[in-house]
């Protein structure tokens, strides 16, 4: 039976309805529901260096409602450091959409709290090559690559990557203890922390000497320059109710 001419119309529209919403907005449903963006797509407004005072002077570009690291060829950029927000956060869910080149590597950090040195310290969305950076064979288990919690969980290989130079959608949510990883709209980990099992693995990660990792009840979220090409659009966050 052939299928009908309203049935193929229906398929070949859907995905332009799809892409129909533009970048860094949010829909009706979104802003009922909670939603805010976190970047407006135009501006810095909202985002500071985690290193000095400010917004980094150069490091990052504003093109076409995409936000990217330039390419310092994988040096941390001098002038840039990272970025993160001016606002702390506590329960959320945060989506972020994020599209990496050949061989990058960066992360989304939250739970940040930049000490007098400028380091930015907190728990971190891996955002990797894994085929081509070395950082995927690092770590133990694979708790370095794409939608790992940097060196600590590891984000399994069965995971649904798009191809370098597409756009992949990362989300991250936070409801008191629990914390959730989600790559393209599949959860790829959860954990719990303040747990004797969770602080377990954090003594047995690199973050084990630095006092109270993990123990941060709020903080800001941070973009990663770690010196190689990455976009990043549709930062959008959804704040949480306080857990009983």
């Amino acid at each position: 039976m052939r299928p009908s001419i309203f049935l193929v119309a229906s398929l070949l529209l859907a995905p332009l309805a799809a892409s129909a919403q533009a970048p860094n907005t949010l829909t009706k449903a979104e802003s009922a529901a909670g939603w805010h963006l976190l970047w407006d797509g135009k501006t810095t407004s909202g985002w500071i260096s985690a290193k000095h005072p400010g917004f980094p002077e150069g490091g990052w570009n504003i093109n076409n409602g995409v936000f990217t690291v330039t390419d310092h060829e994988g040096e941390d950029g001098g002038n840039a450091g990272d970025i993160m927000t001016t606002a702390t956060f506590t329960n959320f869910e945060l989506s972020v959409d994020f599209r990496i080149t050949r061989g990058a590597n960066s992360g989304i950090k939250y739970f940040v709290d930049p000490d007098k040195t400028g380091k930015s310290i907190g728990f971190e969305y891996q955002i990797l090559d894994d085929a081509v950076h070395p950082d995927a064979k690092k770590g133990k288990n694979g708790n370095r690559t794409q939608g790992s919690l940097y060196d600590i969980l590891p984000a399994p290989a069965t995971k649904i990557e798009h191809p370098i130079g597409q756009w992949n959608t990362a989300r991250i949510v936070v409801r008191g203890a629990h914390i959730e990883h989600w790559l393209n709209g599949k959860k790829i980990l959860d954990f719990e922390r303040f747990t004797p099992h969770f602080r377990a693995l954090i003594a047995e990660s690199k973050f084990n000497k630095i006092p109270q990792f993990g123990e941060l009840h709020e903080g800001h979220i941070l973009l990663q320059d770690h010196g190689f090409p990455v976009a990043f659009r549709n930062i959008k966050i959804h704040e949480l109710p306080a857990t009983k």
